[in-house]
């Protein structure tokens, strides 16, 4: 049986990569590496979801970030390898 076209479509889903729980897309914040050197990254959040490039999805509370940032996961999601710069995406979870 055809879906109606009147049917609401389910929000995406994603996958914090700090507690590894899935939840809407709408839940979680965006991240974005931006080069800023050579093998040099700043992470970037990304709240409207509008940059371009690979994201990665995390809960904007500190033990997520905490958690991410212990286990290394953005390097992995985002697919990077150099020193990853922190202080914009903590600035803005912690609400500095």
């Amino acid at each position: 049986m055809a879906a109606s076209s009147n049917t609401p479509l389910a929000p995406p889903v994603r996958t914090c990569v700090g507690c590894r729980q899935r939840a809407s897309a709408t839940e979680l914040l965006r991240v974005v590496a931006v080069a800023s050197g050579a093998d040099q990254f700043s992470l970037r959040p990304d709240p409207r979801r509008r940059s371009t490039g690979r994201g990665a999805h995390v809960h904007p509370t500190a033990a997520c970030l905490e958690s991410a940032l212990r286990r290394r996961a953005f390097g992995r999601a985002l697919r990077i390898t150099g020193v990853i710069d922190t202080g914009e995406l903590t600035g803005a979870i912690h609400g500095s």
